[in-house]
């Protein structure tokens, strides 16, 4: 089965970029299922109800998050709904156990993606992401694929929860940085890994920001004016999992990092 997961989409670079090279992907890595972070998504935070129907259209089957899920109105009546392909961290105390994961029928298999977010230098509170995972693994025993979106910021976390979940899942992917790492593996057990999947958004930025405002607030400390790059040259950053049907393991885990002109 092939599995891609993009990085944090960064505001409309990113979903107009999605419309441009979905078609191709699908064609190209002959994809079963299709997931995107998306925490950057609406003007650079968070989610709408709109973004998250167009990308839907564009081909996404499921929608992650993280730390800036609560940054936009829509988030709170998406919660609310039942029939939603937007998955909220799960171990966010004010998130239900089922908004946080998801299990899709693809063939006969079973596939599950779970959404997490990191508790080091993440200022959320959530609760911890070990013990909430373990929870929905009992509840999911069904499963045949396991996929986890890890919203993180810190690699030594990243990194731990890749061990502990090691022969359990199929793959831990991380997120949240917007710099992909070059740490990709399989591990003993079979599971992809990587640290950070990176972002979708402009190159000549910073994170998806106009990099002279980055710097200006840096050099100045003054109040953070965050506007997304009008750069065209759109960083596509991604993973694409080959997971064996009848084990579950991951048998490649191939990187996407390309730059291409936005047409949109």
């Amino acid at each position: 089965m092939k599995i891609l997961l993009f990085g944090d989409l960064v505001g409309r670079p990113a979903r107009n970029i999605l419309k441009q090279v979905l078609p191709v992907y699908k064609k190209k890595y002959k994809l079963d299922l299709i997931i995107a972070n998306a925490d950057n998504m609406a003007h650079g935070k968070g989610v709408t109800k709109n973004t998250v129907e167009e990308i839907t259209k564009y081909g996404v089957n499921i929608i992650t998050c993280g730390d800036h899920i609560w940054d936009t109105k829509d988030s709170f009546d998406i919660l609310e709904k039942d029939d939603q392909n937007l998955l909220f961290p799960a171990n966010f105390p004010a998130v239900s156990l089922e908004k946080g994961y998801k299990k899709l029928i693809i063939g006969s298999k079973k596939v599950l993606v779970i959404s997490l977010i990191g508790r080091v230098f993440i200022n959320n509170h959530p609760d911890c992401p070990f013990q909430t995972v373990d929870k929905i693994l009992d509840r999911n025993k069904d499963a045949n694929i396991i996929v986890v979106d890890f919203h993180a910021e810190a690699t030594s976390e990243k990194r731990a929860l890749g061990f502990y979940l090691n022969s359990r899942v199929s793959a831990v992917l991380g997120t949240h940085t917007h710099i992909q790492t070059a740490d990709e593996e399989i591990l003993s057990g079979g599971m992809g890994y990587i640290s950070d999947v990176g972002m979708v958004g402009p190159k000549d930025s910073i994170l998806g920001c106009e990099k002279d405002l980055v710097i200006e607030h840096m050099l100045t400390q003054t109040k953070f004016q965050y506007q997304i790059s009008d750069d065209d040259n759109i960083l596509i950053n991604a993973v694409i999992l080959d997971v064996d049907k009848k084990s579950g393991k991951t048998t490649k885990i191939q990187r996407i990092n390309e730059v291409i002109k936005s047409s949109l």
